[in-house]
């Protein structure tokens, strides 16, 4: 009975890693956003983000960092977006550079005031 446990759990832990990152291929039929469309921030980071950061930015899913206690600058956020940390998935070749900075500053205002 252990062994069964163990191995659900294994699985468990191996489904929240597969949906919170470790990839880094582009999704299959993902259509490319249109150049004149506006780019919803949000929304990306509720396609993208939120499984494992959370609505407010905080859930830690996976280590997940809490988004709301951020000390990084734009910039840093834009890097590690782009190019992932620890379980997070690098989203350079899923999201174009006007996608990246958009999901940037959505979650800079999930920032708490000091």
């Amino acid at each position: 009975m252990a062994v069964r446990g163990g191995v659900l759990l294994a699985l468990l832990g191996l489904v929240a890693l597969l949906a919170c990152g470790g990839g880094d291929t582009a999704q299959a039929g993902a259509a490319a956003p249109r150049a004149d469309a506006a780019v919803d921030g949000r929304q990306l980071y509720v396609s993208n983000c939120q499984l494992c950061h959370g609505d407010d930015g905080k859930l830690g899913l996976n280590n997940a960092k809490d988004l709301t206690a951020s000390t990084l600058s734009r910039a840093e956020m834009v890097a590690i977006v782009k190019y992932g940390r620890n379980a997070m998935t690098p989203f350079r070749h899923i999201l174009s550079p006007a996608e990246v900075d958009a999901v940037v500053d959505y979650v800079r205002t999930l920032k708490t005031a000091e």
